[in-house]
């Protein structure tokens, strides 16, 4: 039977990881893989982490199974964290959540969940978009369209065009919107761009669809978690999917959130049995481990506070690693104008040249990452910033 099935191609971002490993340059460059690195190239496990892994080993006297939908104390401290404490939809019970395997799992659970509630919907993703989003919402039976995002010309947002469809988009469609440091153009909405999103989701009634899976990577915790407040606290309805992959540094711990906003706790109540049947047919019973840290570091003063201190540093890393990078280009001499690097949040850059250009510096310089130019910011290091510069500097 299986014969039948042919080979796929390597997914792009885990084959160029294969393609940097296999490389045999003593000065290779990995930009593609978005995972936090230190100066040395080491993915480090938090301080906080290791403190609350051994609390967790010194506390946890069972292996049986968690509850169906996750560690309590982790939804609960997730919330705050995304909502705010005391956000109407936290203190009225209102929000639907489960635990589930990464901000991956999240998001397929999500969109089967849609599939139930409305499989005639259109969701709505930016053009472009982190690369597995169409995927997942496919794979799940829901019809892709997209709306304008990034201009690789002017090195912003299109915004007008994007308002324009976005004012026109179905009632009940969804909007899939990055919260925060987008994926993989770096250049996110501000605070008044965030309002007139807003003010057309209540004008044509589609439902947005937050993902968020780098708070705390952009501008702060609380001010990357500015446009799911605002849609949330102003809209019946709204649906997220978080990660902690990144903020936490969980990447193998595969440990996530999907919720959405109701009208109503009564609501609530019959889409969380919804939503736990959903999660019962694909993996059934959520993993303990990645959640049951969060929960700990989130509920305990001295570990939050370590944690918050640890994500500050990594954010403040990854902003001196861009002005370091644009200064290095400007010293070089570059041809392009690479300012609009500074103005870009979070892990992830788009560099706005071409996909010949990209395959040009991997083959000539050893540096990788993907042909739409999307770099991670925290491959970067004192040690590469020059060789990475003169590559640049090469092709263009």
């Amino acid at each position: 039977m299986f014969e039948v099935l042919p080979a796929l191609p390597a997914d792009p971002i885990l084959g160029l990881s294969a393609a940097f490993k296999e490389d045999t340059n003593p000065k290779k460059i990995d930009l593609g893989v978005g995972v936090y690195k230190d100066e040395n190239g080491n993915t480090p496990i938090l301080e906080s982490v290791i403190k609350a892994q051994r609390l967790l080993l010194d506390s946890e006297t069972t292996k049986t199974y968690i509850a169906p939908q996750g560690v309590a104390g982790f939804l609960t401290g997730m919330k705050a964290l995304l909502f705010g404490a005391s956000h109407p939809a936290v203190t009225e019970d209102r929000i639907t959540a489960v635990q589930t395997p990464g901000g991956t799992g999240a998001l397929r659970l999500l969109a089967e969940l849609i599939a139930r509630g409305n499989p005639d919907a259109t969701v709505w993703v930016s053009d472009p978009t982190w690369a597995n989003h169409i995927p997942i919402f496919e794979t799940a039976g829901l019809r892709i369209e997209k709306y304008p995002y990034f201009d690789k010309a002017s090195r912003g947002i299109r915004f007008d065009a994007m308002m324009e469809t976005l004012n026109s988009v179905k009632k009940n469609d969804i909007v899939l919107l990055h919260g925060c440091c987008h994926n993989p153009t770096g250049q996110d909405l501000n605070q008044t761009q965030w309002q007139a999103v807003l003010e057309a989701a209540q004008k044509t009634g589609f439902i947005p669809f937050i993902d968020v899976a780098y708070q705390g990577f952009g501008d702060g915790l609380d001010e990357d978690a500015y446009g799911i407040r605002l849609l949330s606290e102003n809209l019946p309805e709204m649906i997220l999917s978080a990660s902690c992959s990144k903020n936490f540094g969980l990447y193998r711990e595969r440990t996530g959130m999907a919720c959405v906003v109701t009208n109503s706790n009564a609501t609530r109540q019959s889409l969380q049995t919804q939503i736990q049947s959903v999660a019962r047919a694909n993996y059934s019973m959520p993993p303990s481990w990645g959640a049951a840290i969060v929960d700990i570091i989130l509920n305990d003063e001295q570990l939050k506070a370590l944690w918050q201190s640890e994500v500050t540093d990594m954010r403040t890393r990854m902003k001196s690693l861009r002005a370091m990078l644009v200064q290095k280009l400007k010293d070089k001499g570059a041809s392009m104008d690479f300012d609009f690097v500074n103005s870009q949040k979070g892990m992830f850059s788009f560099l706005c040249i071409s996909p010949e250009q990209v395959k040009k510096m991997r083959a000539d310089s050893a540096v990788y990452f993907v042909d739409s130019s999307r770099v991670n910011i925290a491959g970067i290091s004192q040690s590469n910033v020059d060789d990475l510069a003169e590559a640049l500097v090469k092709i263009l």
